[in-house]
């Protein structure tokens, strides 16, 4: 249970420290002060979006959202565009607060187009401060970032704390979300500086919690206890702002610094203390306390009965577990639309509960629970993944339409300029152009004359060339006819070569068994064999010089004498029965020579060996 507590606990942190803070006066008062006669029409507007703000702290969204169109139809009317942003991005802020994605994305556009009617820095930077909380809704970091980022930008040409610490903070929860540290810390330290410039103590007091977060991370990372200490000096320092003004921060946001304060006691204090778990239990119950008579707070009520369950759970009490599970499970299921997130970890932990206590009726009761609160939980998700992917689509589709017509105005403004470019080129033409007449003709008479020289000379180039082209053309033929009677010649010298070959067979023939003859015959064979491969060889050398070396360089210089003699027949194309005669061996012995020299010149079985080395002869 306590793991499943402390995800309520920690989703509980970050999640509700994402809202947009603001100042919390009296809402009674801020109306007395608006109702007042004495207060100027063009005056209302900017109370009208305080009071706007801290019906939204106090989680009346419908009121919240009367006093901020008021805000803005005021502002409108008097052509005070600074504050008309300022009342629709707190519009947009309050709808995606209040899940009303279908106009959140209309409320976002009108901030920011209003922003750039007033042509104010500081309204800018509410209208992209509108558009980025309209993307952390869609669930876009990237862009929440980007547009924080030209807020933080318009801010450089006039300050302003409170914005700019609102800005900050959004990056600081965008980069919360992805862990990290260094940034974290950077962001959160920054939205503390700028909100300490301000009077608005229920910002400054989110910063805070902002700033304990980060030092958290740190603590988690390097395990410094001095880390750890830092935690709880921010929390007070928030628990602080409360007590000095009661007015000006709003119960919402004091019951969640208790409810982390007290988190911290429970998570990073051993079960043995005593004294930590007492003020773990003072500030859950003060939590609870403060929300009382808050609307739509179920959420972190049940939060601060999950911690006294637990607390409760480690000193044996099992029956005030028990009762404060069970008080949290009924609050959470009053609300008109439950928050499924806590609701679900707080029936597994009823459901862990009962597992423990050996009711395993209960147990399974609560689980089949979890089950169907899962369900409800992804069905409302889904819904909502189409609301925003609807927008995203609208967005889109919105921002295409806009660059389209960017782009068509550009062009518009290019020809525009183009055009008169070239009018005014046409006068200073038709200026110009008496004046340059006669020279025109003076230079017109001399260009040609210089293109009559310069087409003779080209003439003469081009006879030159011609010339050696035909030159180098029967140069060419000539070689070609020396090379083809070359190879008639090698082909010539081979068939004779055959011829007597085939001689000395028929004189082996007629000798018959004559040992007398035998060695002078072998004798004879071999000085032949010799003679009519340096014939070939040279014959194949006149025709391709390099053709041994080649063929001697492919086979890394593995080939012998015999091989090189082969190479040489089948470029000279003879077939296998011709070289089996010249050669004086069997066509079997030829085809596994061939085989051999295949290997040693590193060819696949499938290419042709002739017309490699043909190729190679080329």
């Amino acid at each position: 249970m306590k793991s499943v507590l402390h995800r309520i606990f920690i989703f509980i942190w970050i999640s509700m420290s994402l809202s947009c803070p603001a100042q919390n006066l009296y809402t009674d008062s801020l109306q007395l002060i608006i109702n007042n006669p004495k207060v100027q029409e063009k005056s209302k507007p900017a109370l009208l979006n305080r009071l706007a703000e801290a019906y939204r702290i106090s989680r009346d969204y419908a009121s919240a959202e009367k006093k901020a169109r008021q805000s803005a139809r005021i502002a409108i009317h008097y052509k005070d565009y600074t504050e008309a942003a300022k009342a629709y991005t707190l519009l947009t802020t309050i709808k995606a607060n209040n899940q009303q994605l279908k106009t959140l994305k209309q409320a976002s556009d009108s901030a920011l187009i209003l922003a750039q009617q007033s042509k104010n820095p500081v309204a800018m930077a509410y209208g992209y401060y509108a558009q980025a909380f309209l993307y952390k809704t869609l669930e876009d970091p990237e862009k929440r970032i980007r547009f924080c980022q030209l807020g933080l930008k318009e801010l450089e040409k006039s300050p302003d704390p409170v914005i700019t610490a609102k800005l900050y903070y959004q990056l600081y929860a965008a980069n919360s979300d992805w862990n990290n540290i260094e940034k974290v810390n950077r962001y959160a330290r920054k939205a503390t500086e700028n909100a300490l410039k301000t009077k608005d103590y229920n910002l400054l007091s989110n910063c805070y919690t902002a700033l304990s977060v980060a030092h958290e991370y740190n603590y988690n990372e390097s395990k410094e206890n001095k880390e750890l200490d830092s935690v709880l000096f921010y929390l007070k320092k928030a628990e602080v702002l409360y007590t000095q003004y009661p007015k000006q921060v709003a119960k919402y946001t004091q019951a969640i610094t208790s409810i982390n304060i007290a988190s911290m006691y429970l998570k990073y204090y051993p079960a043995g203390d005593s004294a930590a778990e007492s003020k773990a239990v003072n500030y859950a119950q003060s939590a609870a306390n403060l929300l009382k008579n808050v609307p739509h707070t179920q959420e972190v009520t049940a939060s601060s009965l999950g911690i006294l369950s637990e607390l409760a759970s480690r000193k044996g009490n099992n029956t005030l577990a028990e009762t404060y599970l069970l008080e949290a499970y009924d609050l959470m299921k009053t609300g008109e639309h439950p928050y499924y997130y806590t609701l679900i970890n707080i029936v597994q932990s009823l459901s862990a509960f009962y597992e423990r206590q050996g009711d395993f009726k209960k147990a399974f009761e609560f689980q089949e629970e979890v089950t169907k609160y899962n369900n409800k939980n992804f069905n409302q998700k889904q819904a909502l993944n189409a609301q925003k992917l609807e927008i995203q689509f609208e967005t889109e589709k919105k921002n295409n339409e806009v660059r389209i017509l960017k782009e068509k105005e550009k062009s518009r403004k290019m020809q525009s300029y183009l055009y008169a470019c070239i009018a005014i080129a046409s006068l200073l033409g038709l200026l110009f152009m008496f004046r340059s007449y006669h020279f025109k003709l003076r230079l017109s008479l001399e260009r040609e004359k210089q293109l009559q020289l310069e087409n003779h000379e080209s003439e003469m180039q081009i006879k030159l060339e011609k010339e050696e082209q035909a030159r180098l053309k029967a140069e060419q033929q000539l070689l070609e006819a020396q090379q083809q009677q070359l190879q008639k010649e090698a082909m010539a010298n081979a068939l004779q070569l055959e011829h007597k070959n085939r001689v000395l067979h028929t004189i082996k023939d007629k000798l018959g068994d004559d040992n007398s003859l035998n060695m002078q015959k072998i004798v004879k064979e071999e000085i032949v064999l010799d003679n009519d491969f340096e014939d070939a060889k040279l014959r194949i050398q006149q025709i391709h010089p390099d053709f041994f070396n080649l063929i001697n360089e492919k086979a890394k210089k593995n080939l012998t004498l015999l091989d090189m003699k082969l190479c040489a027949y089948l470029y000279l194309k003879m077939d296998t029965r011709q070289i089996s005669q010249l050669m004086h061996i069997e066509p079997k012995s030829v085809r596994m020579s061939r085989y051999r020299i295949k290997q040693k010149l590193g060819l696949d079985k499938e290419e042709d060996l002739n017309a490699y080395l043909h190729k190679l002869g080329n």
